[in-house]
């Protein structure tokens, strides 16, 4: 991703099994009790704005997908609640995390702020995929290499990337950042952008 595109492309697309309405579970790291981070999506914003082809992430859907576990009606309760606890029991022992915000990558279908240094967030990861594969789903990175990351921007066509990448630039004010949780979510596509429902939380609770 940190390599330019030179096209945008629609992240719209139809992806395998979604269906207006159907609910898939994700691993959300999620951003409302830290207001640093809604305030650099929203310069990021501002420097976007106007620019055709865009739709922006409105705060209250800012996330960092972590693990994408599978469609809700394919999931046993069970399953979830054999996730949550496993995923509870682990993160109980990490501390929280901290981290920084402020490049700027470009992906075809996406702008985002990827969050450093890279492999900090790695022990929520690692608990959240083990959680689930051992509550018997099998799970998957939303990148292949994972990359966490915060969008503030979604490509909604097909269009020269070089306006994007002029309007924003490769870096923002450098932010600091703590994750203290991850969050169980049912997600689902509602127009153009991704909403979901709580689900569960797990706290990074260690010393």
């Amino acid at each position: 991703m940190d390599q330019l595109p030179t096209q945008m492309a629609n992240h719209w697309r139809q992806r395998p099994g979604r269906r207006p309405g159907r609910q898939l579970y994700h691993w959300h790291m999620l951003f409302h009790d830290q207001p640093e981070v809604r305030r650099l999506a929203a310069e990021a914003q501002g420097k976007l704005a106007g620019l055709p082809g865009l739709d922006m992430i409105d705060e209250q859907w800012l996330h960092l997908t972590t693990f994408v576990v599978g469609f809700a009606d394919e999931v046993p309760s069970a399953s979830v609640e054999a996730m949550v606890a496993a995923a509870r029991q682990t993160l109980a022992g990490v501390a929280p995390i901290p981290g920084s915000l402020g490049r700027v990558f470009y992906h075809p279908e996406a702008v985002v702020l990827p969050v450093e240094p890279l492999g900090a967030l790695q022990p929520v990861l690692d608990a959240v995929a083990a959680a689930t594969r051992s509550a018997g789903c099998g799970g998957r990175t939303g990148t292949d290499p994972w990359l966490p990351h915060i969008s503030v921007a979604y490509s909604n066509g097909t269009g020269p990337a070089a306006p994007v990448i002029a309007a924003l630039g490769h870096w923002l004010p450098r932010t600091e950042i703590t994750i203290r949780s991850v969050s169980l979510v049912a997600q689902t596509q509602v127009g153009h952008s991704w909403q979901w429902q709580p689900v569960a939380e797990a706290r990074l609770a260690g010393s």
